[in-house]
């Protein structure tokens, strides 16, 4: 495949950012307030909920859609709000170099919404590098929430970006996510940077689904033909 032909699609937290410093922390916090305030269940209860939802279907949202009728617009507005959040991201002029030398087309797939989005490749100097963007308010069937890992919102998008699977590389933090991605004839990157303190055992196995391990957006282009 030349690469000028190559179509990226980059996950946002945790890959083009270090959102376990502390966005990740304060959304924990905003979702279970929500699911107190909302659904009317003490701390505990609301922390197990969220984690438990996350777990089962990608993000807390499609949980709380899906067995407790709760609007997603309403839901994503309450939760995102993140007074101060652009004062603890930081951007690396590295990064928007080596994005901007990125052969091909470039795409932001995230599962958080599109204001959040924007925020954060404002705050770190990534806006406007990409193409196009899909957030969580694109991946929906029926009306239902369907965020990454699910295979039917990725084959969703990619017919209507008009992607071909083998042209496309999926670059994650998030293994399950590549796992589906692969599953359907994508590529996929596994982005390290961030995730040193999961141990170094675990980082060195390379499953059987990952194209590739980075440490650095620097380092895809030094990719080799996938």
């Amino acid at each position: 495949m030349n690469s000028r032909d190559r179509v990226w699609l980059f996950d946002l937290d945790d890959t083009l950012h270090n959102a376990s410093h502390r966005a990740f922390a304060e959304l924990n916090a905003s979702m279970t307030a929500y699911i107190e305030t909302h659904l009317g269940l003490p701390t505990d209860e609301a922390v197990a909920l969220r984690h438990r939802y996350w777990t089962r279907y990608g993000a807390t949202l499609t949980g709380l859609q899906r067995h407790h009728s709760v609007k997603a617009a309403h839901f994503l507005h309450e939760t995102h709000r993140l007074p101060g959040l652009e004062a603890h991201l930081h951007g690396h002029a590295h990064d928007l170099a080596a994005l901007r030398r990125l052969p091909g087309r470039k795409f932001l797939m995230t599962n958080a919404p599109l204001a959040y989005a924007e925020r954060v490749l404002a705050a770190i100097g990534l806006l406007g590098v990409f193409d196009g963007m899909v957030c969580i308010e694109d991946m929906s069937c029926f009306g239902q929430s369907r965020p990454k890992p699910d295979a039917r919102m990725f084959r969703m998008v990619l017919a209507r970006l008009k992607l071909r699977p083998e042209r496309c590389i999926l670059v994650e933090d998030t293994l399950i996510h590549q796992k589906t991605a692969r599953g359907l004839g994508l590529s996929t990157v596994w982005m390290q940077r961030w995730l040193r303190r999961a141990g170094a055992a675990r980082l060195h196995r390379r499953p059987v689904y990952v194209s590739r391990r980075v440490r650095s957006l620097g380092a895809l282009l030094r990719s080799p033909q996938f």
